[in-house]
């Protein structure tokens, strides 16, 4: 594996504002889940927006880190 440099906040900015995308995605698809008879398609979808809204705080705290 080749090796990888240090981030830098500009990249875990970038990485922040895509994993928020995805979350935003990931939350339309779990509302339209809400309305059919798929309830537990809902339910992991609400999981796995939480898990991108953790991942983007976490990559936030490691920006603010940075300075």
């Amino acid at each position: 594996m080749a090796p990888v440099d240090a981030p830098s906040s500009a990249a875990l900015s970038a990485l922040s504002n895509q994993v928020a995308d995805l979350g935003r995605e990931v939350g339309q698809l779990a509302e339209a889940s809400d309305r059919t008879p798929t309830e537990s398609v809902a339910a992991a979808l609400y999981d796995a927006e939480r898990a991108l809204r953790s991942a983007r705080r976490g990559l936030e705290r490691a920006t603010r880190a940075l300075g």
